[in-house]
């Protein structure tokens, strides 16, 4: 077998039509070279992302949520034009962007529901920017901090160091608690009991103090005690705090809650546990039958 015989046969191989698309045979060798653009353009983009991530969006001093939104943007627009590119170098005319719908619908005819709402769902997250990398979110049972916005899920790295991978779907169509968007002052509310015996004076002097005394809590709005109801064997207190910073929330719960109970050992404030009362019956005496059995 001579040399032109192998040649040709590679180029039967590389050439022969494996589908059509808009009247446009698609052969291995146009796959190839398909794959090989977008790989350029996918390598260039990083590039490009890297170095306006590290040399022009730092000078600005841009916070880094929207560093992230700008560099993602650009990121899919790159790799938007590298796919028309590559379309036009192997021959298939999109013009109007008609092919590039008629992809979409037919992945939804396939059952590519769920990936098209998540891309699109995905640009949406990253345009109106209610969550942004960094913040702290809660959804359905999970809370932790946005570590990433992707083009199909969001990584979610919750209290316990775990990523959770969340599709973006889930969050256009879910309830979402983002502790930090807009205002990140959060109000903290500590309930505790008191004995009826107290002193309640004291025990108010001793709930703000315990707030005031933290170093994180903000003295504007103000710290406030509430007497909030009257319970089955104690007065039924509530602290309200605000604090800056919504991510160390439950720390500084802690620590008021032990300031709390320093305060009320020093003061001789007692929080009662449950009382019950428990009231012990006479059995009455049952009958004596007299007939025998």
């Amino acid at each position: 077998m001579d040399f032109s015989t192998i040649w040709n046969a590679l180029d039967q191989f590389f050439t022969y039509p494996l589908f059509t698309v808009n009247q446009t045979p698609i052969t291995l060798s146009s796959l190839m070279f398909f794959m090989i653009i977008v790989s350029v353009f996918w390598i260039t983009n990083a590039l490009i992302r890297r170095f306006l991530h590290d040399r022009i969006l730092k000078r600005f001093k841009i916070p880094l949520a929207t560093q992230y939104t700008l560099t993602r943007i650009i990121q899919y627009f790159l790799l938007f034009i590298g796919v028309i590119i590559a379309f036009q170098v192997i021959g298939v005319d999109l013009s109007g962007l008609a092919v590039i719908f008629g992809f979409l619908s037919v992945g939804i005819g396939f059952g590519l529901q769920n990936l098209t709402s998540n891309f699109i769902a995905g640009l949406m997250l990253l345009l109106e920017q209610h969550i942004q990398v960094g913040d702290r979110i809660t959804v359905g049972d999970t809370e932790g901090d946005v570590t990433e916005i992707n083009i199909r899920s969001t990584t979610i790295r919750s209290l316990n160091n775990i990523a959770i991978v969340v599709p973006n779907s889930e969050f256009i169509s879910n309830t979402v608690i983002n502790w930090s968007h807009g205002d990140p002052k959060t109000r903290l509310e500590i309930d505790v009991g008191v004995s009826y015996n107290s002193d309640l004076d004291q025990v108010m002097d001793s709930l703000l103090t315990a707030a005031k005394e933290h170093p994180l809590i903000l003295p504007h709005p103000a710290p406030k005690a509430w007497l909030l109801s009257f319970g089955d064997s104690a007065w039924n207190m509530r602290l309200l705090v605000w604090v800056g910073d919504p991510q160390g929330r439950r720390q500084i719960q802690s620590d008021i809650n032990c300031a709390i109970v320093k305060n009320f050992r020093k003061h001789g404030i007692e929080i009662p546990f449950p009382q019950r009362d428990l009231h012990v019956r006479t059995p009455l005496p049952l009958p004596i039958s007299t007939t025998g059995t």
